[in-house]
């Protein structure tokens, strides 16, 4: 499966059951265990019926952009 990251963070929503169809002709059943490998960084792993938008999932669970501080110098005059 063709996959692109960003920089920084990346949210990443992954149809397991319609991979599985697709990749073996068999249909999804259980996920045993999930192997994360130690050179990136993860903020939750989580497992759903159907896909959520944003407005439906809780605070916890959205990817929040960080704020640019713009501040402006000032010139004495």
């Amino acid at each position: 499966m063709p996959m692109r990251l960003d920089e920084g963070w990346n949210q990443i929503q992954f149809n397991v059951a319609d991979f599985t169809r697709r990749a073996y002709g068999t249909n999804y059943v259980e996920t045993l265990r999930v192997q994360v490998h130690a050179n990136c960084r993860i903020r939750r792993v989580y497992f759903s019926d159907r896909l959520y938008s944003e407005d439906e999932l809780p605070a916890e669970f959205k990817l929040f952009l960080p704020i640019q501080n713009k501040t402006r110098t000032s010139v004495p005059t």
